[in-house]
């Protein structure tokens, strides 16, 4: 009982056990005493009275032993039944029985001669040591017009015929018992294999997951609710890989951005402490090395606090009305001198008609930065930075075009994950993939889209939607 597959045993051979052969005894009780017995005691009253019919229209039967003997032989054929013609005072006339010759003219024993006069039948069974077996005994009364007794017919059954019918029936529902035990089993065993190793399977990749073992689907087989359980392990198996990968990515981004500050950190700090500070213009240029280094870091930092608040739940927006079209003017201003210091073509296009919109101006204005940080990151100088803002139909489109080395067709889709970095070392090769992703989570909880139009060597278009 201790494992499932005794359990699925047992409750298929339980009922064969016990159950069909209750049933199967019972059943063979009910037809042998209440419907073969009753049928035919039934049958043989009506084949006594129909002799008796026929016997009182020949009274002289019962006062010739020839013709009463011509009487027996004559309906003997047409019953299973042993007929005897028994006189009004107990004597035996004829019998179609051979072993009763020898007492024809005799009295029979036990002749309820009384009995039958007060009943129209009588009916009983009891058991003949000659035979050695029980018989049905019917007595039917012969009457003449005047109500007098002439005699008595008597048909005699022996039951050894249909116990051994009954016996064939009790061998066959052993035989079906045992069939059935069998074939009990044998479905038990399949059904037990067909549950017992999708489980088993699902148990040992548990197992290995909680030993720290590779993380590795399992096969979607067996009854709906296990495959079911095993589509849903699958899918947790597929979001601990994604984590794990996410993990190991964001080890290495993290070891490569905070690797080359504190590298640079070091080199102008060993730089004073040899002597750097004592002259001014290296000691300023220094100095501002270092801050343009600690900025970095501190980006770094800002996004996985930004990335830690997303992971703790829904986001928390602080919204006003606010006016696109101002707003977008003010946001973009210090941007655009970042692009020229770095001899890059700024063009901006936003449209007067754009509406006022419920938006936390300082997480939107977020998104919308790293976007335009990426484009004024990866274009090179001479190329060209596009911020475009218009309204098209029920909603307001942002886009941030550029000319810069474009993105993979088979990157795109990756590019918003968590940590992910192209491969490309011209695009995504700083920083530890996190601005995108939190961009399009601050589009999200506004209730809008963030999509990237891009081709490798002609730039790429983010482009921001939000609904009106």
């Amino acid at each position: 009982m201790s494992t499932l597959r005794r359990r699925l045993l047992l409750s298929h051979l339980l009922p064969v056990l016990f159950i069909i052969p209750i049933l199967g005894i019972s059943l063979i009780y009910v037809l042998e005493t209440r419907v073969v017995l009753v049928n035919l005691s039934t049958q043989l009253v009506r084949q006594a009275w129909l002799l008796a019919d026929f016997s009182a229209d020949y009274p002289a039967i019962w006062h010739d032993a020839e013709q009463a003997e011509a009487f027996v032989d004559r309906f003997n054929p047409l019953t299973t039944a042993q007929i005897m013609l028994v006189a009004g005072d107990g004597r035996m006339l004829s019998s179609s029985d051979p072993m009763d010759v020898e007492l024809v003219g005799q009295h029979v024993e036990n002749a309820p001669l009384d009995a039958i006069l007060s009943e129209e039948s009588y009916v009983r069974t009891n058991y003949n040591q000659n035979l050695r077996a029980e018989i049905a005994d019917i007595w039917v009364p012969v009457k003449n017009r005047d109500g007098e007794l002439l005699g008595a017919v008597r048909l005699t059954h022996q039951l050894v015929n249909v116990q051994e019918r009954f016996q064939r029936v009790r061998t066959s529902t052993v035989q079906v018992l045992f069939l059935g035990l069998l074939f009990g089993g044998a479905t038990a065993l399949v059904l037990a294999h067909t549950l017992n190793q999708p489980i088993l399977r699902l148990t040992q990749a548990i197992q290995s997951m909680v030993h720290g073992e590779q993380f590795e689907p399992v096969a979607e087989e067996g009854p709906r609710e296990l495959r079911i359980l095993a589509t849903e392990f699958n899918a947790l198996v597929e979001r601990l890989n994604i984590l794990r990968s996410a993990r190991r990515r964001l080890l290495a981004n993290l070891v490569h951005e905070l690797g080359r500050p504190l590298g640079a950190l070091r080199s102008a700090n060993q730089a004073l402490l040899d002597g750097a500070e004592e002259v001014e213009e290296l000691r300023h240029s220094l100095l501002a090395g270092i801050d343009v280094e600690l900025a970095s870091l501190q980006r770094v930092l800002d996004d996985l606090t930004r990335y830690y608040d997303r992971d703790l739940g829904p986001m928390e927006l602080d919204l006003e009305p606010t006016a696109l079209s101002p707003w977008l003017t003010t946001v973009l201003a210090h941007w655009g001198q970042a692009a020229r210091t770095r001899d890059i073509q700024w063009n901006v296009s936003i449209s007067p008609t754009l509406p006022t919109l419920e938006i936390d101006s300082d997480r939107l204005a977020q998104a919308l930065g790293n976007l335009v940080s990426n484009a004024v990151k990866y274009t090179p100088p001479g190329g060209t930075i596009a911020v475009e803002a218009s309204l098209d139909e029920d909603e307001v489109q942002i886009t941030v075009r550029d000319t810069g080395p474009g993105i993979p067709a088979e990157e795109q889709s990756r590019i918003f994950e968590p940590f992910f970095r192209s491969r490309q070392q011209e695009r995504f090769s700083s920083g530890i993939g996190l601005g995108l992703a939190i961009a399009r989570d601050l589009v999200a909880a506004h209730g809008g889209r963030l999509s990237v139009v891009s081709q490798p060597g002609e730039g790429s278009a983010f482009t921001i939607k939000l609904p009106c």
